[in-house]
């Protein structure tokens, strides 16, 4: 086997190897974020960009021809990072089933 070969094989292995890890990481999100919308105190527009993205991953249409994926990934990530966002504002850790009632809270600052 020539040099160039084993390069390229060892290239493959890499990038094959990362997508995995990448693929990984955004299933953990993903289950994360499902629990995390099983609130109800979750507004539509957050589920709207969750579900849209998820969406937009699985459908065969992309921006951008389907070897590269950057344009699914991407789009997941921002709907995620937008969950988490609002998940934080609403005083919800990432993925806790149930959160604490702002009445709950604002006794605490009363006393």
């Amino acid at each position: 086997m020539e040099t160039w070969q084993v390069v390229l094989i060892a290239v493959g292995a890499v990038l094959a190897a990362a997508t995995l890890a990448v693929a990984a990481v955004l299933l953990v999100r993903l289950v994360r974020a499902y629990l995390l919308l099983r609130g109800a105190d979750i507004p539509v527009s957050a589920r709207t960009a969750f579900w849209g993205a998820l969406v937009y991953t699985v459908f065969p249409v992309d921006l951008l021809p389907d070897p590269v994926y950057l344009d699914d990934v991407g789009l997941l990530l921002l709907a995620l990072h937008h969950l988490g966002a609002v998940a934080r504002r609403y005083g919800r850790a990432g993925g806790e089933a149930e959160a604490k009632p702002p009445e709950a809270l604002d006794v605490r600052r009363r006393r």
